[in-house]
């Protein structure tokens, strides 16, 4: 089974820009949010998301870790 990627976001409290805070390899959703728990785990996160990579479609870049698991853009 593939391993997906997966970033993960955080905020510490109510009100708080939610902060991209790494990421996390995982086969399904389930365990990357198991692991995403265990693995931040070391604030009293208000609130905390997973994004699969592949999700997340970058505005102003071609580079970095977020353009290579873009989706097509047509102009």
């Amino acid at each position: 089974m593939d391993e997906i990627i997966y970033d993960v976001f955080t905020r510490k409290s109510r009100g708080d820009t939610l902060t991209h805070v790494g990421y996390l390899t995982a086969p399904d959703e389930a365990m990357a949010r198991v692991y995403a728990w265990t693995t931040y785990d070391e604030e009293n996160w208000f609130e905390m998301c997973i994004v699969p990579r592949s999700a997340i479609i970058p505005v102003n870049r071609t580079d970095g870790p977020f353009a290579a698991a873009s989706h097509e853009v047509s102009a």
